[in-house]
């Protein structure tokens, strides 16, 4: 396998990599600049990286089919930025731009926690949170390029203000911002912290995080019927405190829970980079 390259463009850090007989072999992190930065960051990033076939950026948003962003409310500055051309023409080649959550779906689905699957979530959770959907064996992107923006289904339709403009949207709930807000602004890694160390209150926190993960979880069963659902993002590497609160809720709110074959759920293998090698993968397509 030649030598492919991925960017990807997360809320505080882009993170580029090598990605050469399906083994990173160099990477690349730089924290994530204002959007009219981005392209001058994404360009040194990619030349650091050295010699590669082909190279792909993930981004978070509404990214169209032609490398345009056309809105990402957790990159300031960033609402239709065509993207794909600006490093194109900077680079003097050929780049593939996807949604960040659709590359790490496809990284974890093809080399990670999702093989053998053919029909899988991905749901990242993170800042914000992502989404990403296979069914039947093939990567969905939808229409428009946009399928898999789960982080912004309302779940509370007068809840709590999300920087998309809207109220009550998934990823204020269950995400990493989320589970601040429902400790009252203590930071996330800090419940967690408390909660593996046996703090009754912390895990009091986590399971009321654990339940609105779950509500997503449920209606996006409810809704394709997955065989898989892969959790991925920065929560992810506390998974054994995390998940046993999400299962146990998921089990509860499932439609007809005990009629039916539960998705298995599986805690994505390929962390923080799983974005980078989709992207980088992706861009061979």
């Amino acid at each position: 396998m030649t030598a492919v390259a991925g960017i990807d463009v997360g809320g505080t850090k882009c993170l580029g990599v090598l990605f050469d007989g399906y083994e990173i072999v160099k990477s690349v992190r730089r924290p994530t600049p204002h959007a009219k930065e981005l392209v001058t960051t994404l360009v040194e990033i990619a030349k650091e990286l050295g010699t590669y076939s082909t190279i792909g950026v993930g981004m978070p948003g509404l990214i169209t089919p032609e490398g345009v962003v056309r809105a990402s409310p957790n990159l300031k500055g960033a609402t239709d930025f065509d993207l794909r051309s600006q490093l194109e023409t900077r680079l003097n080649h050929r780049v593939t731009v996807e949604n960040d959550a659709t590359s790490a779906t496809h990284a974890e689905w093809q080399v990670g926690a999702g093989r053998g699957s053919s029909d899988l979530w991905m749901v990242t959770l993170g800042t914000g949170i992502g989404g990403g959907l296979v069914i039947g064996g093939k990567l969905q992107r939808g229409s428009h390029g946009f399928a898999g923006e789960i982080g912004h289904m309302v779940v509370h339709p007068d809840g709590l203000s999300c920087p998309c403009g809207r109220r009550g949207c998934w990823e204020r709930y269950a995400s990493g911002s989320g589970l601040a807000a429902i400790a009252g602004g203590e930071r996330g890694e800090e419940v967690i912290a408390r909660a593996a160390s046996g703090d009754a209150q912390a895990t009091e926190l986590l399971d009321v995080f654990g339940k609105w993960v779950a509500i997503g979880l449920a209606n996006l069963t409810n809704i394709t019927d997955p065989d898989v659902i892969v959790i991925g993002g920065g929560l992810a590497t506390s998974a054994d405190v995390i998940m046993p609160h999400i299962r146990n809720w998921f089990g509860q709110i499932l439609y007809s829970p005990e009629h039916r074959a539960h998705p298995e759920l599986r805690v994505a293998q390929l962390g923080e980079s799983a974005g980078a090698i989709g992207a980088a993968l992706l861009s061979t397509n």
